[in-house]
């Protein structure tokens, strides 16, 4: 069974992050939720207090204008009740006394020998109607229901509050309507008043249709409009300056900074804080870069004289010698693995500043992949591996070269080590909207579902580690228990899909790794096309 290493934790860096609940809470769009429902709920609250207390103040009202249309009635009925001769000139002026401005008074009668609504028409009318306009009057009337309650009994005092329109366009308020029984027939007395006088109430109509609630809700509507549309620039900036960010991140705005390219004057302390950090890797990357070289040379130079100074002690040991000859082939081994470890940590360097300062410039993905499968010819050959290559031509991405050989490079090396012998090695390119689809198809034992995204973290490797020495060929049992119980004989470290991920994560791509079903393993690798 294969030994595997899981990466250590960061110390000091937390490993629970928080809930999805507390980060809407504190995000701009969690805000942006909360005030929509003060929005709404605000409103509601309020609409329904205020229409109380116009309902409240709108029964005073009507109770003052209904006692006055009872009183105008009261003192009219003497009038209308008289035997003798007509009342109608002595109506007409006893009207006109009773109204005012604001008020209006009319008065209609239905003879004793009728009972339908449509029976009732004009005596007398303040403000005056002209004879044309008084059958349409009447109509009106009717039709909106006013005599309803008389067909039946002619005895009603009835407080309405009715919104009225006259023939002549004039809006007025149909306050009170009292009924007088005579022996000549019916009366209706109907007191009006101007809507004017009613000004901000709600009297006779919906009280979202008053002008203070309409005014109220056109002011409420361009604050709630405002406030949007704030939250909207604050988010719509926020996008923008992470699409910057991925911009210059990918080198898609080559040169370029924050301070230069972003477009919010509030932002401007941040960009600069951006540009200085992104100064900062830069030359960490830089650093690193020149630290892995230097390092690499130094450790090279005494592994190389120590690898030349095996070569005399050779020629001195004697072939009759089992254990000098094995100390010199341990000591070869070492030194070989030595010099793997040296080549190891500085690929783990390049990588770390390559993905703190990832090169940046368009590269012909189709041309570099079949130029490193044509290097690899003899190899697939030697192994009796069958390549097949899909190449879409002209898929130019933005990367560096070394980076993408590096990614390329670990792809295929996992695909020929895992692939037995006779079988077929795919490998196809081509281009899916603003990505470069690389992938690797081989025929070997795939990987366990629940390891497919372990095999790219550091230092996890699922090949099996190479046997020891077998028993008998000179060397003693502790030193068999020495190697079958470390990894000094295994090249694997379990770096390698590590830096390919690594790598395409620092220019904006991504891989994944998926069992085939007919056996294997793909590896799919997205690289974000240039321009």
């Amino acid at each position: 069974m294969a030994r595997v290493e899981e990466a250590p934790m960061l110390a000091g860096v937390p490993s629970k992050r928080p809930s999805s609940l507390w980060r809407l809470f504190h995000s701009i769009v969690g805000k942006f939720i909360l005030l929509l429902i003060v929005f709404v709920t605000v409103p509601v609250m309020l609409y329904s207090e205020f229409r109380q207390a116009d309902q409240d103040r709108q029964t005073l009202i009507l109770k003052s204008v209904r006692e006055q249309g009872r009183i105008i009635a009261e003192s009219l009925r003497p009038l209308v009740e008289r035997e003798g001769p007509s009342p109608l000139p002595e109506l007409n002026r006893e009207v006109k006394r009773y109204a005012t401005s604001q008020s209006g008074v009319k008065v209609l009668f239905r003879p004793a020998e009728e009972a339908r609504a449509q029976a009732f028409y004009f005596v007398a009318a303040e403000p005056t109607l002209a004879a044309a306009e008084l059958a349409r009057e009447r109509d009106s009337l009717v039709e909106r229901g006013v005599f309803d309650n008389l067909v039946q009994s002619c005895q009603v005092e009835s407080p309405i509050a009715l919104r009225h329109q006259r023939p002549s366009g004039k809006e007025e308020l149909l306050t009170s309507i009292t009924a007088i029984t005579t022996n000549a027939g019916c009366w209706a007395i109907i007191t009006t008043h101007s809507t004017g006088a009613f000004l901000g109430t709600s009297i006779g109509q919906p009280y979202w249709k008053t002008l203070e609630v309409r005014l109220a809700a056109v002011i409420y509507l361009a604050m709630a409009a405002l406030t949007i549309g704030l939250f909207f620039s604050i988010w719509r900036g926020l996008m923008s300056f992470r699409d910057l960010a991925r911009d210059i991140r990918i080198g898609r705005l080559e040169g370029a900074n924050f301070s230069v390219q972003n477009k919010v004057p509030e932002l401007t302390l941040v960009a600069e804080e951006f540009d200085r950090m992104t100064s900062s890797l830069q030359n960490s990357a830089d650093s690193i870069r020149l630290a892995a070289e230097d390092n690499a040379h130094a450790f090279k130079t005494p592994i190389a004289i120590m690898r030349q100074s095996l070569e005399p002690l050779k020629r001195i040991v004697p072939s009759d010698n089992p254990r000098g000859q094995r100390a010199l082939d341990v000591i070869e081994e070492s030194v070989d693995r030595l010099d793997h470890l040296v080549a190891s940590a500085r690929r783990l360097d390049q990588a770390t500043a390559e993905l703190l300062d990832p090169p940046r410039h368009a590269v012909d993905l189709s041309q570099l992949v079949e130029r490193m499968l044509a290097a690899y010819v003899n190899t697939f050959d030697s192994r009796s591996i069958v390549l097949e290559t899909k190449i879409t031509k002209g898929v130019i991405v933005r990367a560096g070269e070394d980076l993408l050989e590096t990614v390329i490079e670990n792809v295929i090396d996992n695909a020929i080590e895992a692939s037995p012998r006779g079988t077929t090695v795919v490998v196809e390119l081509d281009r899916e909207q603003s990505w470069g689809r690389l992938i690797v198809r081989d025929r070997g034992p795939g990987v366990p579902s629940g390891d497919l995204e372990r095999i790219f973290e550091r230092y996890v490797s699922l090949r099996p580690q190479q046997l020891p020495p077998p028993v008998g060929t000179g060397t003693t049992v502790s030193e068999r228990h020495s190697t079958a119980d470390t990894e000094e004989h295994s090249p694997h470290l379990g770096i390698g899909l590590w830096i390919v991920r690594r790598n395409l994560q620092a220019i904006g791509g991504d891989v994944r790794a998926e069992n085939r079903k007919d056996g294997g393993l793909s590896m799919i690798l997205r690289l974000p096309v240039a321009g």
